[in-house]
């Protein structure tokens, strides 16, 4: 069985090559750990986007 590549991840959340995995001293785990915990980019700026485009309290524009 496979093992999850914390390379993978860090591509997989749109991250620069070497954001976590180039921090020295981390090992695997800890480098999975961080990914996990962290925010995807691509995620947290359309969140912005959407509550910044508010037509009125309580809606929001989806799909900005």
């Amino acid at each position: 069985m496979g093992r999850l590549s914390p390379s993978f991840v860090e591509w997989l959340m749109g991250l620069p090559v070497g954001h976590v995995t180039d921090v020295p001293g981390l090992s695997r785990s800890a480098q999975l750990r961080a990914l996990g915990n962290g925010v995807v980019p691509h995620q947290a700026l359309h969140a912005l986007r959407v509550l910044l485009t508010a037509r009125q309290p309580g809606t929001f524009a989806i799909g900005a």
